[in-house]
């Protein structure tokens, strides 16, 4: 067959250029005026100093970082986030890995126990906090009606600095429950079944058959639970500001709720230090996730 003239092959690649480039040039025009230019607004604000207004007036360079650094509250904030990310991720992922164990098991009602776990996944931040101010509610909350039931005293839920980010954490990793069961049901229904009939076969069941069949080939899904699931509670807001508003005594000011507290709560608009906050905020995710990439996928098994 005759081959193309140099010419008609260099059209025809400048056409598939202009063409790709036609179709990428509305997601980027979105990615730069929604991601790159609030990212880059917010390095030029955390180097600048600011007026009562929140304008910035005058570079500051590092200075921003350097007080974070040097603070006893920042240090405390981080700790706290630390800590809440711990008791959201860790047994949020477990719970759910247990809940779908228990699903796969060939019990009555199994259906009507996936629709009961997978129901938080429909629940708002708002409402699913709402839900839980209830329980929590100091005066008649069901949970001190339960311990008022069993003769104990009530118990500061909300208020109590040694029970605030416990309270809190628990809220997060029920509305995150439901997500996590149907991701990793989905993975439990990409098993093979010939693999976990040879098992029984072999005699394997009940916990050996999960420790040695489920639980290893959902190592992908898994760590993308811990993954996904860590992001999400380092940037969680809204269970914080309507159950407890960082409070009481800070105990549960986490960063981004620092943040938010620095430009925006009780009239403040300390946008500099704010903005720091947000670039630390993004490190210590892209820490997260790189240091979980780097340690956890070499161990997932991918079939």
């Amino acid at each position: 067959m005759p081959t193309a003239p140099p010419a008609t092959r260099a059209a025809r690649r400048w056409g598939e250029r202009t063409l790709a480039w036609a179709f990428l040039t509305p997601s980027l025009a979105v990615f730069a005026l929604f991601i790159g230019y609030p990212l880059g607004r917010t390095f030029y604000l955390s180097a600048h100093a600011n007026d009562l207004f929140g304008a910035p007036s005058r570079y500051v360079g590092l200075r921003h970082y350097t007080d974070l650094l040097g603070s006893a509250e920042f240090h405390r904030t981080l700790l706290t986030t630390a800590l809440f990310v711990l008791l959201t991720v860790v047994p949020g992922v477990l719970g759910a890995l247990a809940v779908v164990l228990l699903l796969e098991s060939r019990i009555r009602g199994v259906r009507a126990l996936r629709s009961a776990f997978a129901l938080p996944f429909a629940f708002s931040v708002a409402s699913a906090s709402v839900v839980f101010s209830v329980f929590y509610n100091p005066a008649g909350g069901v949970l001190n009606g339960v311990l008022a039931q069993l003769g104990l005293g009530p118990v500061g839920w909300l208020t109590d600095s040694r029970y605030a980010l416990v309270s809190v954490a628990l809220t997060s990793v029920w509305m995150n429950l439901g997500y996590n069961v149907l991701v990793l049901s989905a993975g439990v229904g990409s098993i093979a079944p010939e693999l976990t009939e040879a098992a029984r076969l072999d005699g394997a069941a009940g916990w050996r058959l999960a420790r040695s069949i489920t639980v290893p080939l959902l190592g992908p899904h898994l760590f993308f639970l811990v993954v996904v699931s860590t992001i999400n509670a380092l940037q969680s807001f809204g269970q914080i500001h309507i159950l407890t508003r960082g409070g009481p005594d800070g105990a549960t000011r986490t960063l981004v709720y620092s943040v938010y507290e620095r430009a925006f709560a009780y009239g403040s608009s300390d946008f500099g230090t704010a903005s720091a906050q947000a670039v630390v905020l993004l490190v210590v995710v892209l820490a997260c996730a790189a240091v979980q990439f780097g340690v956890l996928d070499r161990k997932v098994h991918y079939a």
